[in-house]
């Protein structure tokens, strides 16, 4: 497991898949909340069945799967459907993050989270790393890749945490509002600081 978890969140939008991927790309183990969230809700698993029963068969898709996007659509229009998946998926998710952290073997690990302020997640992290951005873009972003109206994607922001309360438990920050060029220097600036501080105190050595 390594000694060093560096959280890594931001909001709808923002691109932290697309850093991500980058740290990947650097030989970084990435644990992903997102995938946690696809994996305990798949055919055949007791969450899928629990979702089932509790919002009827218009969410499961024809070939069995979750419709993950009606899902989305009924627990943001309703605050009580929301927390009671919520109850049900995220102690399953912890548990798979958990697993995936301990199993890490890169010098050190990213753990990447949308939610990672809300869910208190912050406190198995020795650093948080914000990728942020202005609400206009996530708003653009968001509708253009998810073909969702802006009302839906202003909901799911509102279930976030706001962009200051993100800043306010941040180490450190990547202002991911340029282009890739951009994002690439910051990602790989950060590697080299994360590398330094994942390494034993080398003047106990001397």
């Amino acid at each position: 497991m390594s000694l060093l978890i560096i959280g890594l969140t931001g909001g709808i939008g923002s691109g932290k898949s697309a850093v991500s991927e980058r740290f990947a790309a650097l030989g970084i183990e990435i644990v992903d909340a997102d995938i946690a969230s696809r994996v305990v809700v798949e055919a055949g698993r007791p969450a899928l069945v629990a979702i089932e029963s509790h919002f009827g068969s218009e969410v499961i898709a024809e070939d069995g799967t979750l419709d993950r996007a009606r899902l989305r659509k009924l627990v943001f229009e309703d605050e009580s459907e929301r927390r009671w998946l919520e109850q049900l998926t995220h102690p399953l998710i912890n548990e798979y993050i958990a697993e995936s952290l301990a199993a890490a073997e890169s010098p050190y690990t990213i753990l990447a989270h949308p939610l990672l302020v809300e869910t208190g997640r912050t406190r198995i992290c020795q650093r948080v790393l914000v990728v942020d951005v202005p609400e206009s873009l996530q708003l653009e972003r968001t509708m253009a890749r998810d073909d969702n109206p802006e009302s839906q994607v202003r909901a799911i922001m509102a279930a976030q945490a706001s962009r200051e309360e993100r800043l306010a438990g941040a180490d450190d920050v990547i202002v991911n509002d340029q282009d890739l060029t951009h994002l690439d220097r910051e990602v790989a600036k950060f590697h080299r600081l994360y590398l330094e501080l994942a390494q034993p105190d080398k003047e106990t050595d001397q």
